[in-house]
């Protein structure tokens, strides 16, 4: 019966090994870069990656870019998310700009500062190490599709994307309790 008892244990041990490195394996798969639909003429614009999650330790290390084409060579864009709901109300948020290149394309990057403080509602400080750290004072956006919208400065030229917020996953809120108990997130 023991001899029982000690396989049933290590196969759970075993198993829960494996889903522990599926998991770090996993949260690092991405999805394909989305392209340019080449049957559309105009303006476009599209998000890389699609969607994201709101656990700040996962988001604060996805790289979250914007590109586009089709805009006027040498202009400017802003590229906003639109309807985000903070405080009872409905608001747009000014999330990246970007310089568009001589063939009418831009890349704009999210900047981490933008995501903590616009995506996550927190701040940016420091510990008694003086390493940066984030300071959650409030909850996120909420989860939910969003439009993306970029506006070209000098010219009526405007395109529009999807952007999908996840709340994090169960995994990313485990990696976000470790980030507090080794203090690189501080929840007030």
């Amino acid at each position: 019966m023991n001899i029982t008892k000690g396989l049933f244990a290590r196969w759970i041990f075993v198993t829960g090994l494996v889903f522990l490195v599926l998991g770090f394996v996993s949260s690092g798969c991405t999805l394909p870069e989305k392209e340019f639909d080449p049957n559309i003429k105009g303006p476009q614009v599209i998000a890389h990656p699609e969607i994201i999650s709101l656990g700040v330790a996962a988001l604060t290390k996805t790289p979250l870019v914007f590109k586009g084409k089709g805009f006027l060579p040498g202009d400017s864009v802003f590229i906003s998310l639109l309807g985000v709901k903070k405080k009872d109300k409905a608001v747009d948020l000014a999330i990246a700009d970007a310089n568009i290149d001589k063939n009418g394309y831009f890349t704009a990057k999210v900047s981490t500062l933008v995501k903590v403080s616009e995506l996550l509602q927190a701040k940016i400080g420091s510990n008694k190490k003086m390493e940066n750290i984030i300071v959650i004072t409030q909850p996120p956006i909420p989860a939910g599709t969003y439009t993306v919208r970029a506006v070209s400065m000098e010219s009526d030229k405007k395109a529009e994307c999807k952007l999908v917020i996840n709340k994090p996953s169960l995994f990313e809120r485990f990696k976000d309790w470790l980030g507090i108990k080794m203090g690189k997130i501080v929840e007030k």
